[in-house]
């Protein structure tokens, strides 16, 4: 703020040392309200106007930033300070940083200089991390916010996230989301047969998958992709198995739960979008298939597939809870060897 407050006195001086009636004074508001973003005097700044200091803080007041309310916060300043410091609204995150949500329109040139200014700002107050949520209609302020030092950290299809590490140690701010989670559904009815959709130009069989929602619990996505492939309704029973492979989609890894569910209807509707057909196929015709036989990873799932439906084989079930803020999830776990385990006495 020093820098800003020295630009501003110097812009002064020509026009105060040149006449001194009203003339001067309109020529010099003018000048100032073309410069949108400069800081207060100081007392020890007025000193370098002499006899014109009088005339400086109505001039100064009259300055103007043209930003929206909700972006611009004002930074109260002692009382022998001239006029507040203009800074950009943030709220304070749970590790010691801050969080500014674009959320109304601003100038590039204008949000450039608030941002420099706000920077100064939570660096005296020892913030650490600077989050900057930029909504896709702010898109002509990224470069102001690269040039500030601040880098992509992750972005949906509305908004762009951007940091900033404003501290000299070591940069401790979370890595974008490293996971993608998907699911495939194995519904076996009474006749031991299971639910398959045919891939599109490749006259393979395979089990409903797809991928898990932002929010949505897994036992959930498995059973709305079996309704969204092929028309049936199903109850979630337990997760198989699961997958972790790496560099799969836009080089995040990737985590795929096999889940067994039961058929509460049979007639099928497929999705014409993405199968090219859909059917009830006997258990062991799907293993049987060349690719499953090939694919050693599809082998093991139709393994583990049979050999649940046998009851030789237990998965994890889904439970229920809560934390102690309220919030819901599921834990997943072995259900019958806990109940064993309840029912012997066996802490083990």
């Amino acid at each position: 703020m020093l820098m800003q407050r020295f630009r501003a006195t110097t812009k002064l001086m020509p026009y105060l040392s040149s006449v001194n009636n009203g003339a001067s004074v309109a020529a010099l508001h003018h000048s100032l309200t073309k410069r949108p973003c400069f800081g207060t005097l100081s007392p020890s700044s007025l000193s370098l106007l002499g006899n014109h200091k009088d005339k400086v803080p109505h001039l100064i007041q009259a300055v103007s930033v043209s930003t929206n309310s909700s972006s611009v916060a004002k930074l109260a300043v002692p009382e022998n300070e001239v006029e507040q410091v203009e800074l950009l609204t943030a709220t304070e995150d749970l590790h010691g940083g801050v969080v500014v949500d674009m959320t109304e329109p601003m100038d590039s040139v204008v949000f450039a200089s608030l941002l420099q200014a706000s920077i100064s700002h939570w660096r005296h107050k020892g913030k650490r991390g600077v989050w900057i949520k930029l909504p896709i209609a702010r898109s002509n302020l990224v470069d102001a916010a690269v040039k500030e030092g601040f880098r992509y950290h992750h972005a949906e299809s509305d908004y762009l996230m951007l940091v900033r590490w404003l501290p000299e140690t070591e940069d401790t701010l979370p890595a974008n989301a490293s996971h993608r989670v998907g699911i495939g559904a194995f519904v076996m009815n009474s006749k031991r047969e299971e639910i398959s959709g045919r891939f599109r130009n490749t006259g393979v069989w395979k089990l409903p998958t797809g991928a898990v929602n932002e929010g949505e619990d897994i036992c959930k996505a498995a059973v709305r992709e079996v309704k969204e492939e092929t028309g049936i309704d199903t109850e979630f029973v337990e997760v198989l198995a699961f997958r972790q492979s790496h560099k799969s989609f836009f080089r995040k890894s990737d985590l795929f739960f096999v889940c067994m569910l039961t058929p509460k209807s049979f007639d099928i509707q497929k999705q014409n979008s993405e199968i090219e057909a859909a059917q009830w196929m006997p258990v062991g015709d799907y293993v049987a298939q060349p690719f499953v036989k090939k694919n050693k990873l599809f082998d093991y799932v139709a393994e583990i597939c049979l050999a649940n439906s046998d009851k030789d084989y237990a998965g994890f079930t889904a439970l229920s809870t809560t934390t102690s803020s309220g919030k819901r999830s599921y834990l997943y776990y072995n259900n019958r060897d806990m109940e064993n385990t309840q029912a012997t006495g066996d802490p083990q």
